[in-house]
């Protein structure tokens, strides 16, 4: 198979849907002679800040000498982002091959894996066949049924800011969402959170005490004197002097924060990793389509928030870096997304919307959408096309003008190429 035969393969309708379990995982690593097993993990889980969290560590494991795998989702640009050595996406070739050797065993499955269990399984046999040190796992979604939770107790598992998102499938309350991402705790590990909610941390504390793992909180109080710029942020935090990211949102220093107490972790346990390593390495880290400008004139930025609490974040930076101006935004999300509450946190800063579906089957139609924004008293247009939603955007807020397109990772690729076509 060529690259564009393998992909068709991969996305192949019959892999579609979500099917709890991680039997069909664990069957087609069998058949791979179980690569996971050879290998070292830090398995991230959480609502917001897995992404640049999983970046910031691989960035500074990389920095430190290790070969450093990354498994992330969903793409920006090309399938390739979702699974990387030291920063290198895998080759094309790379990735035919192992679909190649997959292929006959996912076929003669009784039980079809899914999309992302056959992605899965393809990741691990890549980070084994590349001599990976280390693997940074980032969980697709939930945690406990997740395809990346059939490893085995990972050298420290990281749970991110917890909040409600993916209710129908992990749902309805908040303890249960953080049940589910607990579930990646296992016996005798070492667990890192992001902490801060007393419902998630009694979740995740009783998780541990049931395991036998240790607990660690990450202190934000090591944060020193945050200085927010569209350049970067730098901060101080102890006791590291000042660092610099090139990360904008305004979150973005707590999950550093929450990296470096992960990987302070991880040195404990034996990994060579200095100061510098973690003061350059974050320094390094690339992740893009998170609160990201794309260019000036106007000001034109790109944020995947896609629930209640991401969105809140993102209003939270805009006012950060904006103070009281009002944004043009650029909205596109998916319907099963508790699209009410997301609207609700950015609308009092909002001086339009342009409402455009991503092209994705789960997105919310870009006329319904408007409907929903039109509550808000702004003006409101709909784009079929998403291009003419991004150049109509543009025109609208002029050269002095921020521009904010927002609600979906999944659009992030469209509005990247979008803009590069408008300006």
């Amino acid at each position: 198979m060529g690259v564009a035969e393998t992909l068709e393969y991969i996305h192949n309708v019959k892999w579609q849907g979500m099917k709890p379990g991680l039997e069909r995982t664990r069957e087609l690593l069998a058949a791979l002679g179980n690569p996971e097993k050879s290998l070292k993990f830090v398995h991230i889980a959480g609502t917001n800040g897995k992404g640049s969290t999983a970046a910031y560590m691989a960035a500074v494991l990389q920095k430190a000498g290790y070969r450093t795998g990354l498994y992330t989702s969903p793409y920006i640009l090309c399938f390739n982002e979702r699974m990387q050595v030291d920063g290198e996406l895998i080759s094309d070739g790379e990735l035919i091959r192992i679909t190649d050797e997959i292929r006959p065993h996912a076929d003669a499955m009784k039980d079809s894996p899914t999309e992302f269990e056959l992605i899965t399984a393809l990741a691990m046999k890549f980070f084994l066949d590349k001599k990976c040190d280390i693997v940074v796992l980032e969980v697709g979604m939930g945690g406990e049924l997740d395809s990346t939770n059939v490893i085995d107790t990972p050298a420290a598992a990281v749970i991110t800011a917890i909040g409600m998102d993916h209710v129908r499938e992990l749902g309805p309350g908040l303890a249960d969402i953080a049940e589910a991402k607990a579930g990646i705790i296992k016996k005798g590990g070492d667990v890192v959170i992001y902490g801060g909610e007393p419902e998630v941390e009694n979740v995740i504390e009783g998780r541990c005490a049931r395991h036998g793992a240790r607990l660690y909180r990450t202190d934000f109080s090591r944060i020193r004197s945050v200085e927010y710029g569209l350049g970067g942020i730098r901060f101080g935090f102890e006791p590291y002097g000042e660092i610099s990211v090139p990360l904008l949102g305004s979150y973005q220093p707590k999950n550093a924060a929450l990296a470096i107490t992960a990987l302070e972790l991880l040195r404990e346990k034996g990994c060579k990793i200095s100061d510098t390593d973690i003061v350059e390495g974050l320094g390094a880290v690339r992740w893009p389509g998170r609160f990201e400008v794309l260019g000036n004139g106007p000001v034109f930025i790109l944020d995947g928030a896609h629930n209640p609490q991401g969105m809140e974040a993102t209003a939270d930076s805009l006012r950060q870096y904006f103070g009281g101006r009002k944004i043009t935004f650029i909205v596109g999300v998916m319907a099963d997304k508790d699209v009410d509450t997301m609207l609700g946190h950015i609308a009092p800063l909002a001086e339009s919307f342009f409402a455009v579906r991503p092209d994705y089957y789960r997105a919310m139609d870009a006329g319904t959408l408007a409907e929903k924004l039109s509550v808000f008293g702004v003006p409101v247009s709909a784009f079929d096309v998403l291009r003419d939603g991004v150049s109509g955007a543009i025109g609208r807020a002029g050269e002095d003008g921020v521009v904010c397109a927002v609600g979906s990772l999944y659009f992030s690729g469209e509005i990247r190429a979008a803009y590069k076509c408008s300006v």
